[in-house]
């Protein structure tokens, strides 16, 4: 795959039927941050969520980096992590 492909691999799942599936990503990575935080007894914000599953596909990676889905799945959770990020400091 190209990086274009890539891209257009990672819109179409962040913004396609996924957000129906599991609400917006504001609402999704809020949840994650609540129950991880919870479990560490340490603050983690949604922007953390997305900075951490990025880690997670990059820790994939190292096993198979021609693993197309990871790479995807990093630009998706880019693009979420940065509009969450943008949007809190009103950019």
């Amino acid at each position: 795959m190209n990086r274009e492909e890539i891209l257009d691999a990672a819109k179409h799942c962040v913004c396609g039927d996924r957000e129906q599936d599991y609400g917006t990503p504001e609402n999704s990575f809020s949840n994650i941050a609540a129950l991880w935080g919870a479990y560490l007894g340490t603050p983690i914000t949604p922007v953390d969520v997305a900075a951490m599953m990025i880690m997670l596909k990059l820790g994939r990676l190292e096993g198979n980096q021609g693993h197309v889905d990871s790479w995807t799945d990093i630009a998706g959770y880019a693009a979420c992590g940065g509009e969450i990020a943008t949007e809190a400091e009103g950019a």
